[in-house]
C-alpha cells in the first residue's frame, strides 16, 4: 500500500523523516514524501487527501473526523515556543493595538496568540492582524511594514540577531498558565479510514524513522541540514534539538493532555469547534 506522506520542508521535519527518507526503516509499506508548506498540508486535510500528514494543532480541530492522531511526530514548545517581537519595547496596554504580522490563521502560534490576549485582555479582545508569509515577518519588521511580527520556526532562535526583542512569549506563558504542560505546535495524524492496522503500521513507521535520526544524528542532521534555509550547522541543530527529541518519539499523556486542553480552550474563544481527539499508539 502507498501512503502519501507529508511534511513542510524544514529541517526538524526532515530530520525526523530522516529514517523513511533513506530506506533506514523497513515495511511493507510503501511511503511517498509529500514536502508542501503547513498552510497547504492543513488545507489538504481537510479534504483527507493525504494517508498521513504534518498538521498544525490548531487545524487539527477541523480534520479530527478524519485523521487520527498519532504519538510519534508531535512538536512541542517546552517552556519556549511562538513569540511576538519588535525593534523595540512595546507595552502590554499598547500591543492590544497593535498591528502584528502573523504568518496563517490556520497557525497553532496564531490560536495561541487568540488565548494569550484572551488571557491578558479579557473576553473578546482580538489581536489586530494581517497575514505574512512566515519568513517574511522579521524582514518586515526591520523595513518598518509592522511594528510587531509573531514569530516561528528559526526566527526563534535568530530574532535577536535581526535586532528585535521579545514582547511575548507563547511556550513561557503557556507553561505558566498550565503548571507545566508543553505547548502544542504541530503533529503528525494517519487517516483513519486505513484501519486500524495499516494506521498502527504507519505509526511504527513514525517513531522507527524518529529513531532513525536521533541514533544517526550527524548523518540525519546532514540530511536536514539541506532543509535549513541558509542556516549554519550550529544554529540547525539547536533547532532540531528543541523539536526532534524524546518527546517527538512520543508525545507521552501530558502531551495528548496539553493538546485536548489546548483545542477545548480554542472552543470556548470560538476559535475552533469542540472536537474529539482520537489517538493511535
Amino acid at each position: 500500500m502507498l501512503i502519501r506522506l507529508g511534511h513542510s520542508p524544514d529541517s526538524d521535519d526532515a530530520f525526523m523523516f530522516y529514517g523513511l527518507a533513506k530506506g533506514v526503516v523497513e515495511s511493507n509499506l510503501q511511503f511517498e514524501h509529500i514536502l508542501r508548506d503547513i498552510q497547504t498540508l492543513n488545507e489538504w486535510a481537510k479534504e483527507g487527501k493525504l494517508e498521513s500528514s504534518a498538521v498544525s494543532v490548531h487545524a487539527f480541530a477541523y480534520v479530527a473526523d478524519k485523521y487520527a492522531l498519532l504519538r510519534h511526530g508531535g512538536s512541542f514548545g517546552e517552556g519556549y515556543g511562538p513569540m511576538v517581537v519588535a525593534e523595540s519595547n512595546i507595552s502590554k496596554e499598547d500591543l492590544k493595538e497593535t498591528l502584528i504580522a502573523v504568518p496563517g490563521e490556520l497557525t497553532s502560534a496564531f490560536l495561541e496568540l487568540n488565548l494569550w490576549f484572551d488571557d491578558q485582555y479579557g473576553a473578546g479582545v482580538k489581536p489586530k492582524y494581517e497575514v505574512v508569509p512566515f519568513d517574511e515577518i522579521i524582514p518586515a519588521i526591520k523595513e518598518g511594514k509592522y511594528e510587531a511580527g509573531l514569530i516561528i520556526h528559526e526566527g526563534q532562535l535568530t530574532y535577536a540577531e535581526e535586532g528585535l526583542v521579545e514582547i511575548a512569549n507563547m511556550g513561557k506563558w503557556w507553561r505558566d498558565k498550565t503548571g507545566g504542560l508543553p505547548l502544542p505546535l504541530g503533529v503528525n495524524v494517519v487517516r483513519k479510514d486505513l484501519g486500524e492496522d495499516v494506521c498502527k503500521e504507519v505509526s511504527r513507521c513514525m517513531r522507527a524513522s524518529i529513531d532513525a535520526g536521533l541514533n544517526e544524528r550527524a548523518k540525519a542532521l546532514d540530511y536536514a541540514l539541506t532543509f535549513a534555509r541558509g542556516m549554519d550547522r550550529d544554529t540547525s541543530d539547536t533547532f532540531v534539538g528543541m523539536y526532534v527529541n524524546e518527546r517527538t518519539r512520543d508525545m507521552g499523556d501530558d502531551g495528548v493532555r496539553a493538546i485536548k486542553l489546548l483545542l477545548s480552550e480554542g472552543a470556548r474563544i470560538g476559535m475552533v469547534p469542540p472536537v474529539e481527539v482520537s489517538v493511535i499508539d
